[in-house]
């Protein structure tokens, strides 16, 4: 099956599938990988827009600051420390959000 995106999204979704389970990379890392180092937040926004949450795990890139950042698929951000958990990483930042206060 041939994935749709721009090149741009095509080359980010690429690199994440490259990120072996139990690890991670940031949005910056990945940014410069795919030789666009200031794009840190359009790499984010690839991951946004992933359309195959399992086969390109975006749940393996996370922000410099060492917190989760986003997450599109099912359960938010939740499922993403969920599914890092699972894979064996926990060395994130995260800080559970309380949208009622």
């Amino acid at each position: 099956m041939k994935i749709k995106g721009t090149k741009f999204q095509l080359q980010v979704w690429e690199e994440i599938k490259k990120i072996p389970k139990g690890s991670v990379k940031t949005y910056k890392e990945i940014a410069y990988i795919i030789g666009s180092p200031n794009s840190s937040r359009a790499v984010a926004n690839a991951c946004a827009k992933n359309p195959l949450i399992i086969e390109i795990p975006c749940h393996r890139v996370i922000r410099s600051d060492g917190f989760l950042g986003g997450y599109s698929g099912k359960g938010g951000i939740q499922k993403k420390r969920e599914l890092l958990i699972e894979e064996g990483y926990n060395k994130f930042k995260y800080k559970q959000l309380n949208q009622f206060k």
